[in-house]
């Protein structure tokens, strides 16, 4: 099942500190996991960033309720229940929401105290992602939405170049990628337009060991199996055994299914989508504009598990 957003793990935490006694994130964790049905599968996931998911979205939970006085610290990574927080599970409720901790004072100053000017602050987390996300998950889906524009920008810019310098963009991508010696020798190495349907060769390592026979497309309309079928062919009449088909366009599920069913050489196939994140990736046609270096909190430090 999905994890639930932070605001759904308010109550059920609430109510395992509702003993009154000290509890630890780390501890009651697994217990919050278990009456929401999360399976290993689940407890797994991580956010890009590599954080637990669930753990991050049940420390938010626990940052809410005591930022309304529902829950207090005790001692370092500790914490338990305060009588605030006895009087809402005492109400019954259905669930805890910002709407129901906005009826304390201080929480709704901390709303405004966190969000930037600008944003949203009746929610906490601003807009730039779903109203449930995390701060975290929150700033991941706007760099996705800024990363996706850009995507498409970078690949709009490749259609509207030459075949040729389609070509060069692919030896800078693979040398980019750590693949082949110095720009001289690749740009050596390419071939002849209609060279036994290879535009390109590279070396799999500085020393040149093996190589790696490109083909690239800068085209609008699926490149489909016979295309493929025809490269694979090439590589054959080369004695190859790796090649890389790469198209500002997309492959058929024919193209792909032929890939998958090829044993004894690799190809691999890279359609515009991908094209595009590599470049991004590598820094291929694309520049740093600013960087945010985002913390988060180290729940070791303040979390300390017993036995």
């Amino acid at each position: 099942m999905a994890i639930p957003a932070y605001h759904e793990l308010m109550l059920p935490l609430l109510r395992h500190a509702g003993d009154g006694a000290e509890h630890r994130l780390p501890l009651i964790a697994p217990l919050v996991a278990r009456d929401a049905g999360l399976t290993p599968k689940d407890l797994a996931e991580v956010l890009a960033s590599g954080q637990n998911r669930y753990r991050n979205r049940l420390a938010w939970a626990k940052v809410y309720l005591s930022r309304a006085g529902a829950l207090e610290p005790v001692q370092r990574g500790s914490f338990r229940i305060t009588e605030r927080g006895k009087q809402l599970l005492a109400a019954s409720p259905a669930g805890i929401t910002l709407d129901t901790l906005k009826q304390y004072p201080e929480f709704n100053t901390f709303l405004n105290k966190t969000a930037p000017e600008g944003e949203n602050k009746t929610t906490g987390f601003g807009e730039a992602g779903d109203k449930d996300d995390t701060p975290e998950e929150t700033l991941e889906a706007a760099y996705a939405s800024v990363r996706a524009a850009l995507g498409q920008q970078v690949l709009a810019a490749v259609m509207a170049a030459t075949p040729s310098f389609f070509e060069n963009l692919v030896l800078d991508l693979m040398l980019a990628m750590g693949y082949g010696g110095s720009r001289v020798d690749a740009a050596s190495n390419i071939a002849k337009s209609g060279d036994g349907g290879i535009d390109g060769i590279i070396s799999e390592d500085r020393l040149g060991l093996d190589f790696i026979y490109l083909q690239a497309k800068r085209w609008t309309n699926s490149v489909g199996s016979d295309e493929v079928r025809n490269f694979s062919g090439s590589l054959d009449a080369h004695g190859a055994q790796k090649g890389v088909f790469i198209t500002t366009s997309t492959f058929t599920a024919s193209a792909l299914k032929y890939v998958r069913d090829v044993k004894h050489k690799k190809i691999v196939l890279i359609d515009g989508e991908r094209l595009a994140a590599l470049m991004m990736d590598f820094n291929v046609g694309v520049a740093p504009a600013k960087t945010f270096e985002v913390k988060r909190m180290d729940l070791e430090y303040f979390e300390e598990e017993t036995a």
